[in-house]
């Protein structure tokens, strides 16, 4: 029998490339959005991934859809949490709704799907948490205090976490990627992009399938040994 995977944020860019993967890899898949209908639309009907809203910010709306992902699809063996939302603005104009709203989502979010699944997870002896966190969350960046902080929080939940779920065969891991050629990144303007694209040794943006083969290796049974890592893919930007 398949495993179940559920991947938040994961009708569009790096979600929507890791949902593939997973699907591609065998495993039952559930995608996970909060607010594009359309884009969820479109993304079922081209991959046949069931799709399900909620918000990751509301702890009960995330209980019920991981009840019901588990109805449909089984228990849950696999969460990629990869929903994110930027509010970016100078500390000094920044307002305690965009601090709140990203935290929400980007930190509470992962504590908010990975706690009602840690239970099954430790009865059946068998859990893979991943979570998407930042390249920002791990050296910061101006104008993204509260992402820097809501991503860096990911790894330091990771580490916790890990040490916690290592005697149960639960793995919990993170993976910080650098700059990735999703819609939102190739949306700026070109000059920006090259200014961006000069800070990367290797020469080029990254492509979301790159982020998505990570994620099935940690997922896979070959993975089984690492725990509490944070994998770095950002093309040398930041050595960690």
């Amino acid at each position: 029998m398949s495993r179940t995977a559920i991947v938040t944020g994961g009708t569009r860019g790096i979600g929507a490339a890791i949902a593939r993967a997973l699907k591609d890899a065998g495993y039952k898949v559930a995608a996970n959005y909060a607010g594009n209908d359309d884009a969820a639309r479109i993304f079922n009907e081209e991959t046949g991934i069931p799709v399900y809203k909620w918000s990751v910010a509301d702890y009960d709306a995330c209980a019920a859809g991981i009840a019901q992902v588990e109805a449909d699809l089984g228990p849950v063996s696999v969460l990629v949490n990869n929903a994110g939302i930027t509010r970016d603005a100078m500390f000094h104009k920044m307002t305690r709704e965009q601090w709140n709203e990203v935290i929400g989502t980007n930190l509470s979010g992962v504590f908010n799907m990975t706690h009602p699944l840690w239970t099954g997870m430790r009865d059946r002896k068998f859990g893979r948490i991943i979570t998407i966190s930042s390249i920002n969350g791990q050296k910061g960046q101006m104008g993204q205090a509260n992402y820097s902080a809501a991503k860096a929080g990911d790894i330091g939940f990771t580490k916790a976490l890990a040490q916690e779920g290592a005697r149960a065969g639960i793995t919990v891991n993170a993976i910080c990627p650098g700059y990735i050629a999703t819609d939102m990144v190739m949306a700026v303007p070109e000059k920006v992009r090259e200014s961006i694209i000069a800070q990367i040794p290797v020469g080029r943006l990254g492509e979301a399938e790159e982020i998505a083969r990570c994620v099935l290796f940690l997922a896979s049974d070959d993975a089984g040994f690492i725990t509490g890592s944070t994998l770095t893919a950002n093309g040398g930007q930041y050595l960690a």
